[in-house]
């Protein structure tokens, strides 16, 4: 309470913009953050968290009421908002019925802008999506392990990658790199052991993977990725 209190005396009566993200919590429980970013008397660019609020649905309404709530019981006046950035979910950035435009039609100066770290996310992962096979390769991994029982003594997993979470697709190049040479041993088990289907998936992406522009344009993206991640961090 005193935390926010503070950041409601820094803010006073400029104007301010609002960073929203609703996720469900580990009892399953829908929760919605919100970040308020504005200038402060000495013009440095302040982006503080301001609270967590657990909602009954997602629905664009119920967000709305929500952070009209919170916003209220602080005295933050809504003609204030000069921005809104979400992700690019239908129920957010939706063009009539989304929170967006929900909050805009109270609020004409209130802009959208499309969260930059799911942007940016969404962007590397459409360019390298035909680059690296990671997802098939770790769904072969894990046939080959429930139906044939072969590496079970192995360390490690691959990780399963999203196109949201950006953390996600480093941990899974990394993985690659340091699981390559025990990925390239299943992939030769599946050829050799498992259903015609498998064994021809199996073959492509072995063929793929032991190629030097895979293996170029895998340790490539790691250390592409290793950089932009703190560009998303930042973000």
């Amino acid at each position: 309470m005193r935390v926010k209190n503070a950041i409601r005396e820094q803010i006073g009566v400029v104007k301010y913009c609002i960073i929203v993200d609703e996720a469900r919590d580990e009892s399953k429980r829908e929760q919605m953050s919100i970040v308020l970013r504005f200038v402060d008397t000495n013009g440095f660019i302040q982006e503080h968290f301001f609270g967590l609020v657990h909602v009954s649905d997602t629905a664009a309404l119920i967000l709305k009421n929500a952070i009209y709530s919170v916003l209220g019981h602080y005295n933050l006046d809504v003609q204030n908002i000069r921005g809104q950035g979400y992700d690019g979910a239908s129920n957010m950035r939706g063009r009539f019925n989304g929170l967006q435009a929900l909050i805009v039609k109270d609020c004409k100066s209130a802009y959208y802008v499309h969260c930059f770290a799911h942007r940016l996310q969404l962007a590397l992962v459409a360019t390298s999506k035909n680059k690296a096979h990671a997802d098939d390769i770790a769904h072969l991994i894990a046939i080959n392990e429930l139906e044939t029982g072969r590496v079970l003594n192995q360390i490690g997993t691959l990780q399963r990658a999203t196109d949201t979470c950006w953390s996600y697709h480093l941990r899974s190049l990394a993985g690659l790199i340091k699981m390559f040479s025990a990925s390239c041993t299943v992939l030769l088990n599946v050829m050799e052991d498992g259903l015609p289907s498998q064994q021809a998936d199996a073959t492509s992406i072995y063929d793929e993977m032991t190629s030097f522009d895979f293996v170029f344009i895998l340790h490539l993206m790691k250390e592409v990725m290793g950089i932009t991640d703190i560009l998303f961090q930042a973000l």
